[in-house]
């Protein structure tokens, strides 16, 4: 399914016009406060109408403000995660599933209670009522809630923004799972290590419009969009694929660049998994560098050189992938980078943790 989003309002001291189409799969929006995120996620879900829009799900319209078109969020099919699980206190996890699945239609494709239960790992707490949930727990119920209401399409306004660390890393897979099963799914979030490991598809929007878009991959490795897309937490996502463990216990994930090596990685051989990493990690050489402790060397050639400050974005080709480096334009200069030049990229095995590994 495709989501096509075209919307403009004036609020008067900010105005918005955006317009984008959101693939199968995580469509983050991102961007700082203000941007215009919630605007388009509650466009979306109807509750809110611009003065201009045109909202489709494939052939059905949810919004055309040209025709007169307008369904009322329920008619609307849209799964809606919000940042607070919103559950029912007084219902089981039970009900509070099966509440959700009141609004699907009879005639609705979608998944069934207990494949849902399943994949969110959720069968012990059926009995349960919210208040002696955790927070992980109560956001997996959230979301098992709105995908037994059979949606269309699922919005997500920062679902993990009010967790900490570990309850976000429990999460995450589950997500990973949605963004796998080809349900358009729109994500809003700050956080750009979520976005890098679930998104698809990255919408930036900046003062109300849209900057850029596309395909994840290439929106986090275009060095242009480096300062927008992290700043010095910029990042690029490598495709790499577990080939072993080995014996001082050493991953070996292959990539198009050659082998790296982590400390901390799925030992599953043959898996497939989307590898962030961070350019201010990244250290770049002319020749390939002898007598280093850092294992992981890849081989590549310079695209395009962005100046930021005192500083440089450098997109290096590793394969048909794209890796970004920062550093220093007094380094860019000493080495003699420019586009064509080849070289080698540098990181340490320490360097990326659990958090920067996803499934692809």
């Amino acid at each position: 399914m495709m989501l096509d989003v075209s919307l403009r309002h004036d609020f008067g001291s900010f105005a918005v016009d955006i317009t984008f189409t959101a693939p199968p799969g995580v469509t983050a929006l991102f961007g700082a406060s203000g941007a215009g995120k919630t605007t388009v996620i509650n466009a979306v879900a109807g509750l809110f109408t611009p003065r201009e829009a045109h909202i489709a799900v494939n052939d059905h319209t949810l919004l055309d403000t040209a025709r007169g078109i307008n369904l009322p969020p329920p008619r609307r099919r849209a799964g809606y995660v919000f940042q607070e699980p919103r559950l029912f206190p007084h219902l089981t996890v039970r009900a509070n599933l099966l509440y959700g699945a009141r609004f699907a239609p009879r005639d609705a494709t979608g998944p069934e209670f207990g494949a849902v239960v399943d994949m969110l790992g959720i069968g012990a707490l059926l009995d349960r009522r919210p208040g002696a949930l955790s927070g992980g727990e109560k956001a997996r119920v959230s979301i098992g809630r709105a995908l037994l209401s059979k949606p269309r399409l699922l919005l997500m306004d920062e679902p993990l923004a009010a967790l900490d660390t570990p309850r976000r890393e429990e999460i995450l897979p589950f997500l990973e799972s949605l963004r796998d099963a080809g349900l358009p799914v729109l994500y809003v979030s700050h956080t750009l290590s979520e976005v890098a490991r679930l998104a698809s598809t990255i919408v930036l929007l900046e003062r109300g419009g849209v900057r850029a878009a596309g395909p994840a991959e290439q929106m986090l490795s275009d060095p242009s969009l480096a300062p927008q897309l992290g700043g010095p937490d910029a990042g690029t996502t490598l495709a790499a694929r577990v080939a072993g463990t080995d014996p001082d216990g050493l991953v070996r994930l292959d990539t198009a660049g050659g082998p790296i090596w982590l400390t901390d990685a799925p030992r599953t051989p043959g898996m497939a998994l989307r590898l962030r990493i961070h350019a201010s990690d990244v250290i770049l050489s002319r020749n390939r560098p002898e007598g280093l402790s850092a294992l992981n060397i890849l081989t590549g050639t310079v695209q395009r050189i962005e100046a930021e400050n005192d500083r440089a974005f450098v997109q290096i080709r590793i394969g048909e992938q794209m890796l970004l480096a920062r550093i220093t334009q007094r380094s860019v200069a000493a080495l003699g980078l420019a586009p064509g030049i080849a070289c080698h990229a540098i990181l340490k095995s320490v360097a990326v943790s659990a958090a920067d590994l996803g499934r692809a």
